[in-house]
């Protein structure tokens, strides 16, 4: 007797096509964003707006290449925001104090990897979910920061240095954009071709098996929490120099937009998957459309509602290559 095998629903195979042809679908909708805002708005291509574009990618970029890598471990870091902030009127502050910039992004950097040190030990030493564990942090650090100081720490040596971070150029590529792409060259490269990296791959699959096959799993994900807090620290240091100043209340949202580039890119919440080029273009995906609701003059309450929108649909998108991969 011979069975029939019903073939699956064209819907289905058209989910599944889209699923797994992620980067491909990125690329599309950000052609036709672009092209969509252009006709609307031909200053869109400026090169002004342009550059402005690219230093708001590069600044969720760096943080987007830690968060890609915690993510791939099965962990996520809800602090970053709150921690972005407090980079800032830290570095600022010693800035003031020792009239150095060297000293203050130093110190801005520690401090972000300190909170991604405590994050790391939180979870991996208390054994606390990472996403309470990492919301508690936030807290404390939004508060924090206001004990810190009440109000923004302005550049009171006037160092052109400092602002140059955020808004200098080499030849004519802001300095953003090259510190962006050194960050996500070293990530891709650290991620895709070296024994750390498939270290990293092979705990967020499964950590019990990597554990017994002699991984130190604790020490991966730590090294995860520890690299994004770094990187926090360095992107805190852009958005500082920007705006010439350390802002307590910067940095609202921010985790949104680089928790939903990053899953919108492709890389799963459950562990085990992600690539830097998908990342690369969520956060293209994204910051173009704040862009363009700028440019649109539309209400930039928009630009928080947005993340919040395409965080939904991202983790549904994971839901469905998760159920493709069981088949």
């Amino acid at each position: 007797m011979v069975s029939e095998v019903s073939a699956p629903p064209k819907s289905a195979s058209l989910v599944g096509a889209l699923v797994g042809n992620n980067q491909i679908v990125l690329v599309a909708a950000l052609v036709v964003i672009c092209v969509g805002i252009s006709l609307a708005v031909p200053q869109f291509y400026s090169s002004a707006n342009i550059i402005a574009i690219l230093r708001q990618v590069a600044m969720v970029l760096i943080v987007a290449c830690g968060m890609t890598m915690l993510l791939i471990t099965a962990e996520v870091d809800l602090s970053v925001g709150a921690s972005l902030a407090f980079v800032g009127v830290v570095a600022m502050d010693v800035i003031n104090v020792t009239d150095s910039v060297f000293l203050g992004a130093l110190a801005g950097i520690a401090f972000g990897a300190l909170v991604g040190l405590v994050n790391g030990l939180i979870v991996t030493r208390l054994k606390v979910n990472s996403l309470i564990a990492t919301i508690g942090t936030m807290m404390i650090l939004q508060g924090g920061v206001f004990l810190y100081s009440r109000e923004a720490i302005q550049n009171h040596h006037h160092l052109p240095s400092f602002v140059d971070i955020g808004a200098g150029y080499v030849g004519p590529v802001p300095i953003p954009v090259i510190v962006a792409a050194v960050i996500f060259i070293a990530s891709y490269v650290v991620l895709r071709h070296t024994t750390l990296g498939r270290y990293l791959f092979a705990v967020g699959a499964n950590e019990k098996t990597a554990r017994l096959s002699g991984l130190r799993t604790t020490w991966l994900k730590l090294f995860a929490f520890v690299l994004t807090g770094a990187l926090v620290g360095v992107a805190g240091l852009i958005l500082g120099s920007l705006m010439n100043a350390g802002q307590p209340t910067a940095g609202r949202g921010f985790e949104l937009t680089v928790i939903a580039a990053v899953i919108l890119g492709g890389t799963s919440l459950s562990g085990g998957r992600g690539t830097l080029i998908g990342t690369l273009l969520g956060v293209f995906v994204l910051k173009v459309i704040d862009d363009g609701i700028i440019v649109l003059q539309w209400n930039q309450d928009l630009q928080m509602i947005v993340p919040g929108v395409v965080l939904i649909a991202a983790i549904y998108l994971d839901i469905l290559r998760r159920r493709a991969d069981a088949r």
